[in-house]
């Protein structure tokens, strides 16, 4: 007998309430965070936006960002004990409202981190049934899902940088769904999101990391597995 599928496994991710836009996006948004930061950091600033600064704590979005940041997936348990457990495991975290951010999405949260002297920020948008948007990535407008495999580069704003990867990506066989480029200011620092629909082989992302023009090189795969 095939297995029964719910309502809530039709309209939005398996996942552990009581919201899937207060809980199983902002874990989603953690996951991304702690691919973007690369370990899950011992201190960060987390700050609620709109919405959630009204309702982080009884929704137990507060729960879910650590929850996220230690790697756990929409429907872990563990969730529920998330707090206890960043604890546990040395995270220190200060909790931030902002009530009336205009500018914002009304589901907004960003993370904010330093780790090995570098800084670090991530802001995302939790849009309902599980879909994010990552907004932005330290300071550059970026505008992903995080359902495809992701590319982030911070690069010299050099003639040519965008076909150039884009000709080095095509070598793995990896197509390019959406491109979004941002800069501070015409041949200063800019940013380039890739989002793909496979993953990137190691030696590729190794190699694009040494080119004397890119400053820094983040992939996320695909963060639901």
């Amino acid at each position: 007998m095939a297995e029964k599928s719910s309502v809530f496994d039709m309209i939005g991710p398996v996942m552990i309430g009581p919201s899937s836009s207060h809980t199983a996006g902002v874990v989603r948004i953690g996951r991304v965070a702690r691919r973007l930061f690369g370990q899950c950091p011992s201190k960060s600033a987390i700050t609620f936006y709109n919405s959630f600064a009204r309702t982080y704590e009884g929704h137990g979005s507060d729960r879910a960002i650590l929850a996220g940041l230690m790697d756990f997936k929409t429907d872990d348990p563990r969730i529920r004990q998330a707090l206890g457990l960043a604890s546990q495991a040395g995270m220190v975290s200060q909790f931030k409202s902002i009530g009336n951010a205009s500018t914002f999405h009304p589901n907004s949260v960003k993370v904010e981190t330093e780790i090995e002297g570098k800084k670090a920020s991530l802001l995302g948008e939790s849009l309902g049934g599980g879909v994010i948007r990552i907004k932005d990535v330290n300071g550059f407008e970026c505008n992903f899902s995080a359902s495809l495999h992701t590319l982030i580069i911070e690069a010299q704003d050099v003639p040519g940088s965008i076909a150039f990867i884009s000709d080095v990506i095509s070598h793995d066989d990896c197509n390019i769904a959406t491109l979004t480029v941002s800069r501070k200011g015409k041949h200063e620092l800019a940013c380039l999101v890739f989002e793909m629909d496979s993953g990137l082989k190691p030696i590729t992302l190794e190699y694009v990391r040494q080119l004397n023009w890119v400053h820094r090189a983040l992939y996320i795969p695909d963060i639901d597995n």
